[in-house]
């Protein structure tokens, strides 16, 4: 076993053990509710790492939030007229700093919040025929159509590999930085979050569509608008499996001449006896870039406190950041439940390497994450 990766992975291993022995016992938030069945009720989650990055010449290490599934605090409001019902969602970001915001020329402050840290303010209007209506800040319908997953381990590695170690540039062979980062080099075309509106249909023998448009209106001088169209399928009825899935296409216009189109979808199976699942994703984009990315994994009940789950994966795309250009990486993981806690504590490497056309060469890099989730 490599040196470093070996040692990379002692001292990940011991914090997350740090995390899992110092978390409180989970405090669920409570709902109340009104005399004509209005409800309220919040939720929220704590989520910090520690980042170790190797970019082939030197390394660098912190406590970080993880990008993956940020740590976060919301509320919910919701009111039934009949059949119907009016929904109200907060949610924001804490502004701790990120995974994917961390590089080799500095790191951001402990603590920095400002607008674009909320996540929602949306209302939505849920109806039993014709759908959900929603309205403000929150989830495009492309929103997630990269990450079909039933690894168990999705808390750490999913097919949005900037997430871990995003802001982070490659190193060239004569070991100075490039202007390469692993956020550019890696994308997985996934949708996002911004002022929309936005249509769901009722589910149909486990089909859903959706469609929405929306513009960045939390970010200051921004052009973007983008309008999608998605299509999810769920199914845990087929015997002894389970199958969930995404296909949707997004096209963004973040100024005059530059529309773009991107076609993402994904695919996750699960075969519950054995605990062995498979999950796989792709994109495109029309201007140029494109990936595939797999994943294998097997969940256990090895300890009376959780589940336990592994997974490795794998990532292969072009044409990212110049015409030309490869970049790939693998990936393992592991993640431990302490269901009595509301606890996920984790343990992941991955494995960068990325390669243009240029005479430039460029040295591999590594990152390993180790924390804990709580949720509340």
């Amino acid at each position: 076993m490599n040196t470093r990766f070996a040692s990379q992975l002692g001292v990940t291993a011991l914090v997350s053990g740090l995390f899992a022995g110092l978390a409180a016992p989970a405090v669920a938030g409570p709902t109340y509710e009104n005399n004509s069945g209005g409800t309220f009720r919040y939720y929220g989650q704590f989520n910090p790492s520690f980042q170790s990055f190797d970019d082939g010449g030197d390394d660098f290490s912190t406590l970080v939030d993880n990008a993956n599934s940020n740590s976060r605090i919301g509320f919910w409001l919701e009111q039934p007229f009949g059949e119907n019902t009016l929904r109200f969602n907060f949610e924001t970001a804490l502004g701790l700093r990120s995974s994917d915001g961390v590089d080799q020329n500095g790191r951001p402050q402990n603590i920095s919040w400002d607008r674009t840290r909320i996540r929602k303010v949306d209302l939505q209007y849920a109806t039993a025929r014709y759908g959900t209506f929603s309205f403000g800040q929150g989830s495009m319908a492309s929103d997630g159509l990269a990450e079909s997953d039933l690894s168990g381990t999705g808390v750490i590695q999913t097919s949005s590999i900037a997430d871990s170690a995003g802001g982070f540039l490659f190193r060239t062979s004569t070991g100075t930085l490039s202007g390469v980062s692993i956020g550019s080099a890696f994308r997985s075309l996934d949708g996002g979050r911004l002022g929309r509106v936005r249509y769901d249909t009722p589910e149909f023998s486990g089909f859903t569509v959706s469609a929405s448009y929306g513009e960045e209106i939390l970010r200051s001088n921004s052009d973007r608008e983008a309008y999608d169209v998605a299509v999810r399928y769920t199914n845990d009825d087929l015997g002894d499996f389970t199958i969930n899935g995404a296909l949707g296409a997004v096209w963004n216009e973040n100024g005059p001449g530059t529309k773009t189109r991107d076609i993402v979808a994904s695919f996750a199976a699960l075969h519950e006896p054995s605990g062995v699942s498979f999950a796989v994703a792709g994109g495109d984009r029309d201007t140029g870039g494109d990936y595939a990315f797999a994943k294998l994994g097997y969940t256990a009940n090895f300890l009376s406190v959780g589940a336990t789950s592994f997974a490795i994966d794998y990532y292969d795309g072009s044409d990212m950041v110049t015409s030309g250009d490869s970049a790939e990486s693998w990936g393992i993981a592991a993640v431990q439940n302490f269901d009595n806690l509301n606890l996920e504590t984790y343990v992941a490497y991955r494995d960068y390497s990325y390669s243009d056309t240029s005479a430039t060469s460029y040295q591999d890099s590594s990152s390993v994450m180790a924390g804990a989730r709580w949720k509340f």
